[in-house]
């Protein structure tokens, strides 16, 4: 059973950064550290803290995002996490909104990875998940009263 729960399905909250500029919804992506693909930043469960709040942990130490995370998950997306030194580990992400403030100049992991802004229309083209494709595709920040 020990097993059985640290190779089986894994759950990992994920930030959908988002601003509001000229009108127009954007999102910020980043890059992943492995592959350098593009992805919204994410990570594991931490103790005391909500899954928003630990999205936003992930958006400051991933994006150098300042902002405010809201505690409503707009969707969920699976996908495997490739491991250096053990099995791969089947994914499932809950993605919570993040409002970014503002993007700090220095943050974690700054030199391990890129940032950049994008529609949400080509946000959706550079991810290669399907799910989160779909989620980004319909997010409107308007529309959940964020």
């Amino acid at each position: 059973m020990d097993n059985f729960q640290k190779r089986g399905l894994r759950t990992q909250f994920g930030a959908l950064c988002y601003r509001v500029h000229n009108s127009e919804t954007q999102v910020l992506l980043v890059t992943s550290r492995a592959s350098g693909r593009w992805i919204i930043p994410k990570g594991w469960p931490m103790p005391g803290e909500t899954p928003a709040a630990a999205a936003l942990t992930e958006a400051h130490e991933e994006g150098g995002v300042d902002g405010k995370s809201f505690d409503v998950c707009i969707g969920l997306y699976s996908y495997t996490k490739i491991m250096e030194s053990e099995d791969d580990l089947p994914c499932v992400v809950s993605v919570f909104p993040v409002r970014v403030k503002r993007l700090l100049s220095t943050y974690p992991e700054e030199k391990q990875r890129k940032r950049k802004w994008f529609s949400l229309k080509k946000a959706a083209a550079r991810v290669r998940e399907p799910e989160l494709k779909k989620i980004l595709k319909n997010f409107d920040p308007t529309y959940l009263g964020l």
